[in-house]
């Protein structure tokens, strides 16, 4: 591989002086800029009075962020407590559902009416058939 040698060489005294004199004026060009910046005479009320719809659009939009976070996290928490209280509810129907089903069998039924008295039937029930007379005219 061929290496930098460019980096090696010292730069004349020439080169050296042109590029301190390019920093020196950059650095004088950014100074004036930043005085400009901050000095009360240019800072006048026109142009603060110039940006200032801009500051107020600004200033709407951020609150406009602000509120529609609160509302979206906001959202978000009262979908939580809805969700939790589905689930719940869901539990509930599930062990109210078994209990009934436990409850309805036939078993369950006869030890409930034993104690009114009543018994189950062991034989078949009966068809009553009625028959009419036909009467003659």
């Amino acid at each position: 591989m061929s290496r930098n040698t460019i980096r090696q060489k010292e730069l004349s005294e020439e080169v050296q002086e042109e590029l301190q004199e390019t920093v020196e004026e950059k650095a004088e060009q950014t100074e004036a800029f930043i005085k400009t910046l901050f000095t009360v005479g240019d800072l006048s009320l026109n142009k603060i009075l110039e940006y200032l719809p801009f500051g107020a659009f600004i200033a709407f939009l951020m609150l406009l962020y602000i509120s529609n976070r609160h509302f979206a996290e906001r959202t978000i928490r009262s979908i939580d407590k809805v969700s939790k209280e589905v689930k719940e509810l869901g539990w509930d129907h599930k062990s109210l559902s078994a209990e009934l089903m436990k409850m309805s069998t036939q078993t369950e039924i006869a030890k409930r009416v034993d104690s009114l008295g009543l018994k189950e039937r062991v034989e078949p029930p009966i068809k009553i058939e009625v028959v009419e007379k036909k009467e003659e005219k």
